[in-house]
């Protein structure tokens, strides 16, 4: 079983932002340090060596993750031209110890760590047995599973913000054909990100006949924040509609009765738009499955720094988690 020496540096890498956390001692809460644009480095070994060098810190083990799939001990960004391999990075920064995990499957680890005052719920929420599961969108849209197993927290990553995503109800039918399609085809993430956010807003107000708006998400959310009935407004109600169809499809998928939390970068920002009554009826109208989805609490995720607990837990108490340590540690 692997082992991580402390003291731990954690990083959470998105495709817009990459933040890093520090841990002198097991059990301790990490301390967060740094927030650094992605963008603006080459490559995770030259911002961790600035990060390290600028606090002074003599680090033995580095647990990061990162928005892309996790192929053995390197990880690929899929929003950001990022290769990382766990081993030269260990070789680079003089490391016992390291741990590269997909951004969402160390959400779904973060789960069992997560207060009550750091969720809100949708509706009534009341913890459950069963496989949990947690998506949202960020630069990217990510989905990650968490179940019990005998040797401990099982996560089952995935990829399912590429599935194809298309219109449902007369509104979105009448936007659809005015959406970039980008690689050819819709993707739920083309729409349910923070990018997707503004390609929506786009569609909506070319298929009404506007010149649509060169808005990023913040933008897009500024804007309806100074207005409730602009059209900025309704973009943001529209997108936690998908998001609620979008978290439907895969409690179903995932027979997610232990729950669902909503987390990324998006979400936690737009809540003021946010329907509960709406959103449940959205996420529930799964015919036949009604009643199943029905007894599926959801909530958000609002503590954006709760993924680096997470991170922390594992390099402090690795049995409880089940990780093929032999297959993915750097060392």
């Amino acid at each position: 079983m692997a082992r991580f020496p402390f003291p731990l540096l954690v990083c959470d890498i998105g495709g817009t932002n990459m933040r890093f956390s520090h841990v002198e001692r097991p059990g301790e809460a990490p301390l967060a340090v740094e927030s650094l644009a992605t963008a603006a480095w080459p490559g995770l070994a030259e911002a961790a060596v600035h990060v390290i060098r600028r606090h002074g810190f003599d680090i033995r083990s580095f647990v990061a993750c990162g928005a892309g799939p996790v192929a053995g001990k390197g990880l690929h960004l899929t929003n950001a031209a990022w290769a990382i391999d766990g081993p030269a990075l260990a070789d680079r920064l003089g490391l016992q110890q390291g741990l590269l995990l997909n951004d969402f499957e160390a959400l779904a680890f973060t789960l069992p760590t997560i207060e009550p005052d750091e969720v809100r719920p949708i509706g009534r929420y009341a913890a459950l047995p069963g496989t949990r599961i947690v998506l949202g969108p960020g630069t990217g849209l990510g989905v990650a599973a968490l179940t019990a197993s005998a040797g401990g927290y099982l996560v089952v990553p995935g990829e399912a913000g590429h599935i194809d995503f298309g219109p449902q109800t007369p509104e979105e039918a009448a936007f659809w054909p005015h959406i970039d399609p980008g690689l050819g085809r819709v993707s739920a993430e083309w729409l349910l990100s923070g990018p997707g956010l503004a390609r929506l807003h786009r569609a909506r107000l070319a298929a009404a006949g506007l010149v649509p708006d060169a808005l990023d998400a913040a933008a897009i959310a500024a804007q309806a924040g100074a207005d409730r009935n602009s059209a900025a407004a309704a973009t943001l109600r529209l997108f936690w509609r998908l998001v609620a169809r979008f978290a439907g499809d895969m409690a179903l998928t995932f027979l997610a009765r232990g729950g669902v939390t909503l987390a990324g970068g998006v979400l936690p920002k737009i809540t003021d738009f946010l329907d509960e009554a709406v959103f449940r009826a959205i996420f529930e109208a799964k015919a036949p499955m009604q009643p199943l989805l029905q007894a599926m609490p959801v909530r958000i995720l609002m503590e954006e720094h709760a993924v680096a607990r997470g991170m922390a837990a594992i390099a402090a108490n690795p049995d409880a988690y089940s990780i093929d340590y032999a297959a993915r540690c750097w060392r």
